[in-house]
């Protein structure tokens, strides 16, 4: 139920990355509520085959995922240096979307 494409691992039959439907699993979300909420395109056996793919390959999807993670995180740091007005800008409205939420 996974499938692999250039540096990523993605669900078999869609663009749902399979680390963004892991971080929804660590998060305590339901195969469930996974495929409503989060990944309305997908289907309840695509979310179950996702989910044992990585139960089964535990160790190597977590390093996948916290790679993916630092990658992220050195590519926001970048930004943040390179375009510093753009950065807080995006931060203020970052603060904004968060505090109308509240």
């Amino acid at each position: 139920m996974r499938e692999s494409r250039g540096e990523g691992w993605h669900v078999r039959g869609s663009r749902v990355s399979l680390d963004s439907l892991i971080c929804a699993f660590h998060d305590g979300l339901s195969p469930e509520a996974i495929a409503r909420e989060c990944f309305p395109t997908l289907n309840l056996e695509q979310v179950y085959g996702a989910i044992a793919f990585y139960l089964a390959n535990r160790s190597e999807m977590d390093a996948y995922v916290q790679h993916g993670k630092a990658e992220g995180d050195a590519c926001w740091q970048q930004q943040q240096i390179s375009e510093p007005a753009f950065s807080q800008r995006m931060a203020q409205s970052r603060r904004e979307l968060l505090s109308s939420a509240s």
